[in-house]
């Protein structure tokens, strides 16, 4: 815990507000937010919103979103590329925001994407994956979860939730991302003006 904990107060890539508020949290909240990291599991990860390690926040999607432009790059090359990711979102708090990470580390990472512009439901999603042809999609939500909760599902070309090998080899991948200043982003302005 004190080894996240220190990682993320002094990291460059926190805002100073950000910072102020991990800097007072109780011993209680410091462990509960930094025991480990919010786990990539089977379909994605899903958890309670907040700062740290082991909460759904921006830093925590750009990882994951690292991890699965990493993946797909390794095993899909140009064509994984251009085939693109899609990425719809749910009416929960922040769910648009993540969305937009989401969203901006694939563009940074030279991987076409797609954004919902408005809420979706589960099923849009899958249907827009098979009918744009891509590569993988993306749903913002934490489906049936209480309103503090967040998640992130993976589907692949196919339009379901990803399964073995994609799946571990994903998670492997966000695994890989141990430092928040090796995750790609680029501002919203700068993606759309690279198409």
């Amino acid at each position: 815990m004190q080894i996240n904990y220190a990682k993320w107060i002094n990291s460059s890539s926190l805002e100073e507000n950000e910072k102020e508020i991990i800097f007072n949290l109780s011993e209680t909240e410091k462990n509960e937010c930094f025991s480990g990291y919010l786990e990539f599991g089977t379909g994605g990860m899903r958890g309670i919103m907040g700062l740290g390690t082991n909460r759904m926040n921006k830093y925590i999607i750009r990882k994951a979103t690292q991890g699965l432009s990493n993946y797909l790059i390794k095993t899909c090359g140009e064509i994984g590329k251009n085939k693109g990711v899609v990425i719809s979102f749910d009416c929960r708090n922040n769910s648009s925001d993540f969305a937009l990470e989401t969203a901006l580390v694939l563009c940074a990472n030279g991987i076409k994407t797609y954004l919902f512009s408005s809420l979706r439901s589960t099923p849009e999603l899958s249907f827009a994956v098979r009918e744009l042809k891509c590569q993988a999609g993306v749903m913002i939500t934490a489906s049936h979860n209480p309103k503090e909760y967040n998640g992130y599902k993976v589907y692949w070309e196919d339009g379901a939730q990803i399964t073995p090998p994609h799946d571990k080899g994903i998670m492997d991948e966000v695994k890989k991302v141990t430092d928040f200043n090796t995750v790609k982003t680029m501002t919203l302005e700068a993606a759309k003006a690279a198409g």
